[in-house]
């Protein structure tokens, strides 16, 4: 893992010209301080706008400023994934290039990590947005993304994030899971942390979010919560389901057997009932046969991918001489 640099800030432009030239100089007078080597990654997600003019113009000036320009718009977790990809940094921190995330708020993140954390959360307080269209949402999904996945965050819509690069190089990004890092990263036993940051008014452009986002983070949620739970052991989950249904379906066939041999009456009638116990039983056995091949699937997944099912944190050896 190349990580020659310190810092790597990953920002996804998308529409973002007029904030741009701002956010930069902003960027570039609070990482000069602390005296560390720094990059900022800044992924253009095929911008209809002037975008990637700017950034172009701003890395003639500037020597830390990378500029990928991706083909056309992927959406945001692909920019956060190719700037991962790209990031040389030991320490990943992650903003919107909309500006209504604080630069200043950065020192305050690696001070936290500094403490023993891998991951460091903004948390924005007083958000400068309508309560019913994206606060309230907002503390709706965040709820619902904590309690399914044990991952108690207070925002996770916050994209002001600094990350230990190991965490982010082994968190695989696709669809719309770039809000649910932390929880995906949980697997590997990492120490997190929430630091209150400054939430700052749009002042260029509009809002890439609606109320249907939310639509979008509950099925999102679906998905990660399965993958955090059973995705190297499937079976369990598709298998416990069609016992489930199998069992139901055979007391009820039991239930059919004996009013048709015991009391002599017509299971005809209770056409419901049997229909019933047919289904039940027919999927009982569609789920567990859909749990053996979900359980082939995994296993070709974690070695054609070489992916791990354990995280290292750190290993221990006895000095050479002792």
């Amino acid at each position: 893992m190349n990580t020659s640099l310190d810092l790597s800030i990953v920002l996804p432009v998308f529409n973002e010209a007029g904030a741009l030239p701002g956010l930069h100089a902003e960027l570039s007078s609070v990482l000069a301080s602390p005296g560390k080597s720094y990059e900022i990654v800044a992924v253009d997600d095929g911008s209809r706008d002037e975008s990637l003019v700017v950034l172009k113009q701003l890395a003639q000036t500037d020597p830390h400023l990378v500029v990928i320009s991706l083909r056309r718009n992927f959406g945001q977790t692909a920019a956060f994934a190719a700037g991962f990809d790209h990031a040389r940094g030991r320490v990943v921190i992650t903003l919107d290039a909309d500006g209504q995330n604080d630069p200043a708020d950065i020192p305050r993140l690696l001070a936290k990590l500094d403490e023993g954390y891998d991951i460091v959360s903004g948390w924005r307080q007083n958000r400068q947005e309508p309560f019913f269209m994206r606060r309230l949402p907002s503390i709706v999904a965040n709820w619902l993304i904590s309690r399914s996945t044990d991952v108690r965050l207070h925002d996770y819509g916050c994209s002001l994030k600094a990350y230990r690069s190991e965490v982010v190089k082994n968190v695989h990004l696709y669809g719309e899971l770039h809000r649910f890092i932390p929880a995906l990263a949980s697997w590997m036993g990492v120490r997190m942390a929430e630091v209150p940051v400054n939430d700052r008014a749009r002042q260029y452009g509009q809002s890439k979010y609606g109320i249907s986002r939310t639509l979008r983070v509950l099925l999102d949620l679906l998905t990660v919560s399965f993958l955090l739970s059973y995705s190297a052991r499937p079976m369990q989950f598709f298998g416990g389901l069609g016992l489930g249904a199998f069992g139901l379906g055979t007391l009820f066939g039991l239930y059919l057997v004996v009013e048709k041999f015991v009391f002599a009456k017509s299971i005809l009638s209770r056409t419901p009932l049997l229909l019933l116990t047919v289904l039940l039983v027919v999927t009982g056995v569609q789920l567990v046969t859909m749990g053996l091949l979900a359980e082939l699937i995994s296993r070709t997944y974690h070695e054609t991918q070489n992916k791990p099912i354990y995280a290292v944190r750190e290993i221990v050896k006895p000095e050479e001489g002792t």
